[in-house]
């Protein structure tokens, strides 16, 4: 066998490939901690109490523009042991997406705050049952958009507006995926219920990872409908 062939298999196989993934989310997950840290310290400290909503949301401002470049990163990752750049999309994804990703992730951290602090007082307000639903749903409803939303923005280059529109229509144009999201929320929702914002902090790269693969169908036709070939 030729130095020239052994060089092109090296780093192609089956271990290569899982060796390359497996490296590629560790260095996201530390990237992503790295970015997020100040309001994660913050917000592991705090007392998980109603009167604390707006603080929470407030810690959870850097995470948005975090995830986005994890999104960016895994998405533009090599499958090949020998070209691994993941820090590198991540910073590019990081530059490319701050703004646009804090532009859909503040709304949600606001309206998610709103929706808490009325549960949390929810005694007090004298309101029907349903009312608490209601709410239930639209945070539901809402935080399986913005990972929609936060999907896009960091693959494409759209306004704010036409994000928001795309990630509300592909709730509906893609349901096996909103499942998937909806099934992945319940898993977040349960590690951090259960054990601690640290312990879902240190799932980021994996849970992001799951994200991109449930929106596979959504960004296909995203790109083949709405960008310029």
């Amino acid at each position: 066998m030729s130095d020239v062939t052994a060089s092109r298999k090296f780093g192609t196989g089956p271990l290569s490939r899982a060796s390359a993934l497996i490296y590629t989310l560790l260095v996201v997950e530390l990237l992503v901690l790295l970015t997020a840290v100040p309001g994660l310290v913050v917000l592991v400290l705090l007392d998980r109490s109603a009167g604390n909503l707006p603080l929470m949301a407030a810690c959870l401002l850097p995470a948005g523009p975090a995830l986005s470049a994890a999104l960016y990163a895994l998405r533009h990752r090599s499958r090949e042991l020998t070209e691994l750049r993941p820090a590198s999309a991540f910073w590019r994804g990081y530059r490319l997406n701050f703004g646009a990703a804090l532009k859909i992730w503040v709304p949600w951290l606001a309206v998610l705050a709103l929706v808490g602090t009325n549960l949390g007082n929810f005694s007090a307000a004298g309101v029907p049952g349903w009312w608490a639903a209601l709410l239930v749903v639209l945070a539901a409803g809402g935080t399986l958009w913005v990972a929609n939303a936060l999907v896009i923005t960091s693959l494409f280059a759209f306004r704010a507006v036409d994000v928001a529109k795309l990630a509300a229509y592909s709730l509906g144009r893609f349901p096996a995926a909103t499942l998937a999201n909806a099934c992945l929320l319940i898993v977040a929702g349960g590690v951090t219920f259960f054990a601690t914002e640290a312990a879902l902090a240190l799932l980021a790269s994996v849970l992001t990872a799951t994200l991109l693969w449930n929106s596979r169908a959504m960004i296909t036709e995203v790109q083949e409908r709405f960008t310029r070939q």
